[in-house]
């Protein structure tokens, strides 16, 4: 019995120390997305004229990337630099 209650014991600590790192992390990403948010309003301006042109150039599968390339930028996977640098990529292509 001891050693099922150590095991349940060291179960619970993992878990609680899991549980407040996931936390921290999630805190620190929202902050992060904030802070890209209030800067990011001055660039996207910029982007609206060149997303027309590629449905003409290409087919939905360029759409298709084009949104989930907005969606991972939108979740924060992606920085500013490196979702400019995908859409150059793709839309080059």
């Amino acid at each position: 019995m001891p050693g099922l209650l150590r095991g349940v014991a060291r179960t619970a600590a993992v878990a609680g120390t899991a549980t407040a790192v996931s936390g921290r992390v999630r805190r620190r990403q929202e902050s992060r997305w904030a802070q890209q948010e209030e800067q990011a309003p001055a660039a996207p301006p910029a982007a609206p004229p060149a997303a027309p042109a590629a449905p003409a150039a290409a087919g939905p599968s360029v759409i298709d990337q084009l949104k989930e390339l907005g969606e991972l930028k939108t979740q924060g996977i992606l920085t500013e630099e490196e979702f400019s640098a995908q859409k150059t990529k793709i839309l080059g292509s």
